[in-house]
């Protein structure tokens, strides 16, 4: 007997409300996240001498290079999503422009996976920064003992 996998995907109904209480929030975070990014380039500015060590120079780079990539990328879903939030007008001007209504939640669905995936890897980044600067930072507290 052959099994065959399907995935199924729950998909809720969202109402307007719904949609622009998630907009807002994914507005918050990646705010959020674009001031944590210049934090991260402080951070790096502090530590470059010893991220370019030839021991950390290809981590560093990988991380800087990402780090500039998903910094774009997260200016970019911000301006999406504002217009996402701007659009939202055609959910609740009251008329039925039902071509309209759904192709504006067809890219909310889109906008959560995007969201979502952009999440993954920013996550992902902040884990090797933290994990290489507190690698430096251990190495100048031996040094200095």
């Amino acid at each position: 007997m052959k099994t065959i996998l399907t995935q199924l995907k729950f998909v809720k109904w969202l109402s307007a409300e719904d949609m622009h209480a998630t907009s807002k929030n994914w507005l918050l975070e990646l705010k959020f996240i674009r001031d944590e990014q210049h934090f991260f380039e402080d951070l790096i500015r502090k530590y470059i001498f010893q991220l370019i060590a030839p021991d950390q120079f290809k981590a560093s780079a990988k991380i800087v290079d990402s780090l500039a990539a998903l910094n774009k990328e997260n200016e970019k879903l911000i301006n999406l999503i504002q217009k996402h939030e701007n659009d939202l007008k055609i959910m609740v001007d009251g008329k039925d422009q039902l071509i309209e209504e759904e192709i504006y939640k067809v890219e909310h669905k889109r906008l959560i996976e995007i969201v979502d995936e952009f999440l993954k890897e920013y996550k992902n980044l902040k884990q090797s920064v933290f994990s290489t600067i507190k690698t430096i930072v251990k190495k100048e507290k031996k040094k200095i003992t």
